[in-house]
């Protein structure tokens, strides 16, 4: 080991570039290359998201429209046909905790039966709302809404 070959370690030093504003012989003197006066060539500027350079930007652009309601309520879908598949692995009642241990809703999901499929079996659901169709379908099962 000698002195003219020692070197740090690799990825223990980080260059970021050439330094700016250290003297006109080193190519970025001057200006430190943010170009003459205005906002950007002082210290601490920032534009915020979006902004193009004055011009109007996209998001101001493009036409807005529709209504989406603050207070909409989300239902997680579960059809008849997913209740007869759970009917037929022994299932007598269904609620939440039952779908959520199938992988049919998640944690915070609500819950509401539609109608699509058919049930062939008695089964008691229980689930945040129901639809007319599926009520009449699990009710003519000989099953029960609770």
């Amino acid at each position: 080991m000698k002195l003219h070959t020692l070197k740090p370690a690799s990825g223990s030093t980080h260059r970021e570039g050439k330094r700016v504003g250290r003297g006109e012989g080193s190519g970025k003197g001057g200006t430190a290359a943010r170009g003459h006066k205005g906002a950007g060539s002082r210290s601490g500027t920032s534009t915020k998201r979006g902004f193009e350079g004055g011009q109007m930007p996209l998001y101001r652009r493009i036409p807005k429209f529709g209504f989406k309601s603050l207070n909409r309520v989300e239902y997680a879908p579960i059809n008849l046909d997913k209740l007869q598949e759970l009917a037929e692995k022994g299932i007598t009642s269904v609620d939440r905790e039952v779908l959520l241990t199938n992988g049919l809703i998640g944690k915070k999901d609500l819950v509401k039966i539609l109608g699509r499929g058919e049930i062939k079996t008695a089964i008691t659901v229980k689930a945040d709302a129901i639809s007319a169709a599926a009520q009449k379908a699990i009710e003519a099962a000989g099953g029960s809404i609770a």
